[in-house]
């Protein structure tokens, strides 16, 4: 089932929420499974804006996408702005924006982040090194931390925190970003060897510098102990940010904990597989097996009752 139609085949509501289950389902199976464990209503919502992000990732990392000019994907970033503006506006010209328009509806949030996602896609356009951390933060922040605030709303608050009329509704704004720098900070480590394939390497050059490992040698995909000291750092940056995401996972509604407790800890778990493959993200890719997703369920939902 496509998202995509004409003016005049637009689907169903509820066929356009299927399409997005189905998609992410297939690409994002360690975060889908973490979905299941939210109300039906939460669930769709997440869908809905997990296939936005994926659309607009398509833009630039799709094989297709590789293949075209700089300037044809500038102004598909561009018109893909615009017609997220036009969403926002109320305007629906598919499932993808029937379910987003419905679900904007349900938790209102502002476009923002959505606009900042884009940018880091253009990052994407000019951008293949990154010589400070904190340059590679502020894009780890576009294209992975504007999830975070994307999905807060629906994500809601623990009506303990919020149901005293002294009481101030806590900001999980700086958990929720957290959380996602420390996924993209994990994404990057477990591609590493893909991502060279394509001419990018977002491990940041004054890193590679204090290691004394090259370019060169990251290109040839050289496993020594300049590398496996490298990693170890970078592990112990994404484990930090992990962390810092903990502390607002607790102010999360009921409903809602337990699926992000499990997500995070399985997204966390990616980077034990990376240590147990003694860095080797060359010629393996890391994952957490099915077994091992299933395993780590009951201790989630043990973590997510303490508050």
């Amino acid at each position: 089932m496509s998202l995509a139609a004409a003016p005049t085949e637009i689907p169903s509501l509820e066929e356009a929420y299927e399409a997005c289950r189905q998609e992410t389902a297939e690409w994002a199976k360690t975060f889908y499974l973490g979905t299941l464990l939210m109300p039906p209503a939460k669930r769709r919502a997440i869908w809905a804006i997990y296939v936005w992000c994926r659309r607009t990732d398509e833009l630039m990392d799709s094989p297709e996408a590789m293949t075209r000019p700089e300037a044809e994907l500038a102004e598909r970033l561009d018109v893909w702005e615009q017609r997220t503006r036009d969403l926002f506006e109320g305007t629906v010209r598919d499932g993808l924006d029937r379910v987003m328009a419905d679900t904007i509806e349900r938790y209102p949030q502002p476009i923002e982040p959505y606009l900042d996602m884009i940018e880091g896609m253009r990052m994407d356009l000019t951008t293949h090194r990154y010589a400070t951390f904190e340059q590679l933060k502020l894009y780890c922040y576009r294209v992975a931390g504007t999830v975070g605030l994307m999905t807060q709303e629906v994500m809601g608050i623990d009506p303990a925190y919020t149901s005293a009329p002294w009481s101030h509704p806590p900001d999980t704004s700086e958990a929720a970003v957290a959380l996602g720098i420390a996924n993209q900070l994990t994404n990057i480590l477990r591609d590493v060897g893909e991502d060279r394939g394509r001419g990018r390497i977002y491990l940041p050059q004054e890193d590679l510098e204090r290691f004394g490992y090259s370019e060169d040698e990251l290109m040839a995909g050289t496993l020594n102990d300049s590398w496996r000291e490298l990693m170890r750092f970078q592990l112990k940056r994404a484990r930090d940010w992990f962390a810092r995401s903990e502390a607002g996972v607790r102010w999360l509604a009921p409903d809602a904990r337990w699926p992000v407790w499990a997500s995070l800890r399985l997204y966390r778990g990616i980077l034990d597989v990376i240590e147990e493959l003694d860095y080797d993200v060359f010629n393996h890719r890391a994952y957490v097996p099915t077994s091992g997703k299933f395993l780590d369920l009951p201790r989630s939902f043990v973590i997510a009752q303490a508050r």
